[in-house]
């Protein structure tokens, strides 16, 4: 089955740094895009950041736009979060994603795979 383990979540001050990875197993990660997602205490769960297949394209929320950037190694079947110039309003929970937009071995049409998330707190 897909696994998606999130790490690298922390405190951190305002205007510091993060990078979240995500590793992937059970699938091909190659063939698929990713997706961080985060989710604030009392507020639905919102797409942060998108990356293609192949790395060559990438999307962002406006919120962080400028200072977070997705990127992925796939030889290492990992996606990454850097995290830049972090405000308090950036502390969420922050997961990774996979859409099996087809089928292939370990991911079905149609399904959504989750990690179980990393906190990031943003805090003075």
């Amino acid at each position: 089955q897909v696994q998606l383990v999130e790490s690298g979540g922390g405190l951190v001050q305002p205007g510091g740094s993060l990078r979240l990875s995500c590793a992937a197993s059970g699938f091909t990660f190659r063939y698929y895009a990713m997706r961080w997602f985060r989710q604030a205490p009392g507020k639905e769960r919102e797409l942060v950041a998108f990356i293609t297949s192949s790395g060559g394209t990438t999307t962002y929320a406006d919120s962080v736009k400028g200072r977070f950037t997705i990127s992925r190694d796939n030889a290492k079947n990992t996606v990454y979060l850097q995290m830049n110039s972090l405000k308090p309003e950036d502390t969420a929970v922050y997961y990774c994603n996979v859409f099996c937009s087809y089928s292939t071995t370990g991911c079905d049409s149609g399904m959504n795979y989750w990690g179980k998330g990393t906190p990031v707190t943003v805090s003075s």
